[in-house]
């Protein structure tokens, strides 16, 4: 009897503690797992229709812990969707190299960065963001505003130079709306060559300024 007690206490004593059901604790890795799950709601389903509760039940945390760790769902979109591409490497490309070549060397550099299925996400999250939410916009604007284009606007020297930079930018949203978003075929399947041979051209106009 003492030995069957005896192997019952070991037993007892060797068991791997089990971990409780339920909400998992804020450990070092959550916030990690909060971000991700905040740029898959975002990107699913723009910035208005996301919840914090959606993000936590995706992270699987408590609601409570996004609030402590982030503080509002706005504060929260900032952490999650920071702008995936630095701007120096944008103005790097547009500035770098033959400026008659500009224009289809931004479309391949800008489809070839919305091809990554993370950074598509973010930009994708952002987009459907700032179309709905006017705080959002207000700041995807300053920061595009700040960051890209008046640094570009001033190495380019032409006239109109914001308005330029900015109508670039507007083709390239357009694009990847059409081409990411929407998927209108045969856009949505066509290469990468294909349509910076046929888009390249309206940007380097918008860049050079030809027919003033």
């Amino acid at each position: 009897m003492s030995g069957q007690q005896s192997e019952a206490g070991s037993d007892d004593a060797g068991r791997t503690p089990q971990r409780p059901k339920g909400r998992r604790p804020g450990r070092a890795d959550t916030r990690g797992a909060v971000l991700d799950a905040a740029r898959a709601e975002f990107a699913a389903h723009g910035y208005e229709k996301t919840s914090m509760r959606g993000i936590a039940r995706t992270a699987g945390v408590d609601a409570a812990l996004l609030h402590h760790y982030f503080g509002t769902k706005q504060q929260l979109f900032v952490a999650a969707l920071d702008f995936p591409i630095s701007p120096d490497l944008i103005a790097q490309v547009i500035l770098t190299g033959d400026r008659a070549g500009a224009g289809a060397r931004i479309v391949r550099f800008a489809m070839t960065l919305w091809e990554q299925p993370p950074v598509r996400e973010r930009l994708v999250a952002m987009l459907r963001a700032a179309a709905t939410n006017e705080q959002v916009a207000e700041l995807f604007r300053g920061f595009v505003e700040r960051e890209l284009v008046l640094r570009l606007a001033t190495a380019l020297g032409s006239e109109h130079p914001e308005l330029r930079v900015e109508l670039v930018m507007s083709q390239i949203v357009g694009l990847a709306m059409a081409r990411y978003v929407f998927q209108v075929e045969p856009l949505a399947s066509a290469g990468i060559d294909t349509v910076a041979a046929l888009v390249g051209p309206t940007l380097q106009r918008y860049l050079d300024g030809v027919g003033d």
